[in-house]
């Protein structure tokens, strides 16, 4: 049974950083690319940064330039490292691991406060 859990959420100043991490335990088969999603309260979920096995990289408008994701194959993790936080970041913050077959395997989501 393959579970991800995410930590590194926490309340911080605008202007602050942080870094998540999404840790898979069990072996996760025909593993495309790990991502992130946030939801904001009242709002949908929406997708937020990519890293393929490739090592290549995607990010939504919004956190170019102050988000960047990365993985450690050797630990099953994957990170977010978020700079220059802004209010707008604000949500639960959810890890997928998408595969080639079957079902992605979500996390349970990290909450992220940015304060102004």
């Amino acid at each position: 049974q393959v579970q991800l859990v995410e930590s590194g959420g926490a309340l911080v100043q605008a202007g602050g950083s942080l870094k998540l991490s999404c840790t898979a335990s069990g072996t996760i088969f025909n593993l495309i690319g790990m991502h992130w999603h946030r939801q904001a309260p009242g709002d949908q979920r929406k997708w937020v940064a990519t890293i393929t096995t490739l090592d290549n990289t995607a990010y939504a408008d919004p956190v170019k330039g102050r988000f960047t994701i990365s993985r450690d194959s050797a630990t099953n993790t994957v990170y977010l490292q978020m700079n220059n936080l802004k209010p707008e970041d604000t949500g639960v913050y959810y890890c997928r691991w998408g595969v080639r077959v079957g079902n992605d395997y979500w996390g349970q989501g990290t909450q992220v406060t940015v304060s102004s």
